[in-house]
């Protein structure tokens, strides 16, 4: 049933649902899974990835659905609503469908932004523990993680305390020489705290560390993130901790985690993260929730694992990238794909009549602020302007050989006549169109929708990689800025093109995949400048390196590794009924 949106809030309509989701032991009747491959973990249970892609290996795969959107504005524009709606629409057609999405921050949960389970009748149960740690993935990276700064800080102090002879007895480990003005890494935390982007450690006697600059990030932007996304089982995560490189030597050789002998602990913390948790839609389909968030400065995709493992247990597998085509779908696209070796039948564009209304030329858009009324009333004008920018990611989409489906994500303030404009706009650039209203109405909402993408998913697609990996970085990246951004090229800082240059000389760079470090507020690496801009330049000032994952990392703009949380933040309204033991006062937007 559909719940009432005007009458209950989102966590009213989650409350409600959960009172008939489905018991981890029920779980495994209604998945036909085997005793033993469903872990129970309270309201939720990890699937046991290992043994059922055993037992599964040999059924032949699903159909493969990735949503993504334009261009949104600071608030969202109901991706993850979409991928709940899409779910729940082929579940009221009987489909076998299930899906994954990835796992919120903290730091946008304590923030503004909110929680991304979804909305209104689209929202994603259990939602209290999906927004607040679920089984604890973040809280092993961020341990994980963590040690690695810890052996490199006391190999930085015991190096400095002993002579080689001492050294030697002490630790069993040669002496690395670590360069302390070239240390790679920097600590994570899981809010959005500025104040810690750039601090000094070791601060006190000898024996209190070692006294340098250091820095937080946030955890969901960590190398171990992004590694969790893309390995395709346990063994791949093993090898890989072997080899991320921590720091430099003062010869410019990489320090690893294996050279500090803590990629095996690091493992050991993060074993149980591979097996993807078991939540579900309000209107109870399966939806796993693998890898994290922060398409922006990490790959932003639901997991690898998560999408080998609901294509061999559903009919229809839906999975959601990160932010808007420009980064999410392009992420998905050129390295998720080319790792995982899945060819995608269909993506989803999800797009709003605000969003297109803000890029054309509408007020700004600020997140925790009230909406301006322009976007709550009709503007046929600023709508077609505006359907520039959702075309331009149709486009980039069917450069990849799919053809996409346009969903209209409807709110309750759009018109007819705005809806016309933008299905006239999608259908005339080649793509199938479907308004939803999902948020409202649930799965029967999101009926046109469902027959959309299944009529997508039986076209055969010509499905290509925008470059071969043999294509050089700088050459990479002019691409992905011409034809995904659509800059006219590329201008590189004078020490972002020394880096390019030594990583295209060193074949083994070859093989790393180029991942964007860029806003996802606009097409341009400027977040303030709004619709399809012509005639710019993308700035490339740096290069980071995730060797672990094999990234090579380009950085447009200024892209912070931290957010900042903001003046009116959302654990302001976070609180505990102490007399049922509830939270209260989480929000929502995506």
């Amino acid at each position: 049933m559909a719940y009432d949106v005007s009458k209950m809030a989102d966590w009213q309509i989650a409350e409600a649902a959960e009172e008939h989701m489905p018991a981890p032991e029920e779980w495994q009747e209604k998945l036909g899974l085997k005793k033993g491959e469903v872990l129970a973990y309270g309201k939720v249970a990890r699937l046991d990835f290992l043994k059922i892609m055993e037992r599964l290996k040999d059924k032949p795969d699903g159909k493969y659905i990735e949503v993504t959107a334009v261009t949104p504005t600071p608030l969202g524009e109901g991706k993850t609503t979409t991928t709940m709606g899409l779910m729940e629409g082929l579940g009221k057609q009987g489909e076998n469908v299930g899906g994954c999405i990835r796992q919120p921050s903290g730091g946008p949960t304590m923030n503004v932004k909110g929680t991304a389970a979804g909305g209104g009748n689209a929202i994603l149960i259990p939602h209290t523990e999906f927004s607040m740690g679920l089984t604890g993935d973040i809280n092993d990276i961020m341990n994980a993680h963590n040690l690695a700064m810890v052996a490199l800080t006391a190999r930085m102090q015991h190096e400095r305390n002993y002579d080689d002879e001492q050294l030697a007895r002490l630790s069993r480990m040669p002496r690395l020489n670590i360069d302390p003005n070239r240390v790679e890494m920097g600590w994570i935390l899981d809010f959005c705290a500025q104040s810690l982007r750039n601090i000094i450690i070791g601060i006190g006697g000898r024996m209190d560390g070692f006294l340098m600059q250091s820095k937080f990030g946030i955890a969901v932007g960590s190398e171990l993130m992004a590694i969790l996304s893309i390995v395709r089982d346990l063994a791949d995560l093993r090898e890989r901790m072997n080899h991320i490189t921590v720091a430099f030597d003062k010869k410019g050789k990489p320090i690893t985690t294996a050279d500090l002998e803590v990629a095996g602990a690091m493992t050991a913390w993060m074993r149980n993260t591979i097996n993807p948790t078991l939540c579900c839609t309000a209107e109870y389909q399966p939806c796993m929730v693998h890898a994290g968030p922060f398409a922006n400065i990490a790959v932003g995709q639901s997991s690898i694992i998560a999408d080998r493992l609901g294509l061999k247990m559903f009919d229809y597998h839906v999975t959601e990238s990160g932010f808007a085509a420009d980064i999410g779908f392009e992420k998905f696209w050129n390295v998720k794909c080319r790792y995982s070796g899945l060819k995608p039948h269909v993506s989803v564009l999800t797009t709003s009549i605000r969003s297109l209304k803000m890029h054309g030329g509408g007020p700004k858009v600020v997140a925790g602020v009230a909406l301006p009324d322009t976007y709550k009333k009709p503007n046929v004008e600023l709508v077609e302007k505006g359907c520039e920018n959702m075309l331009h990611h149709i486009n980039t989409i069917r450069t990849s050989g799919i053809n996409p489906v346009v969903c209209i994500n409807m709110f309750p303030t759009d018109t007819k006549e705005e809806v016309a404009i933008v299905r006239k706009a999608a259908e005339a650039a080649g793509a199938r169109c479907a308004v939803s209203s999902h948020f409202s109405d649930g799965g029967d909402g999101a009926l046109e929708l469902a027959d959309a993408v299944k009529e997508a998913c039986k076209e055969k697609n010509d499905f290509k990689f925008l470059y071969p990996m043999e294509m050089k970085l700088r050459e990479r990246v002019d691409n992905i800025a011409k034809v995904v951004y659509g800059a006219d090229g590329v201008s590189w800082a004078p020490e972002a093109a020394a880096k390019a240059k030594a990583f295209e000389a060193d074949s083994k760079y070859d093989e790393y995949a180029t991942m964007m470090v860029k806003t996802h507020l606009s097409l341009t690496h400027d977040p303030s400048i709004k619709g399809t801009p012509k005639g710019w330049m993308l700035p490339i000032r740096d290069i980071l390196i995730y060797s672990g994952a094999k990234f090579l990392c380009p950085m447009a703009g200024a892209i912070s590794l931290m957010p900042g949380t903001g003046s009116d933040p959302a654990f302001r309204k976070v609180d505990v009924d102490v007399k049922t033991g509830k939270v209260k006062g989480l929000h929502e937007v995506d």
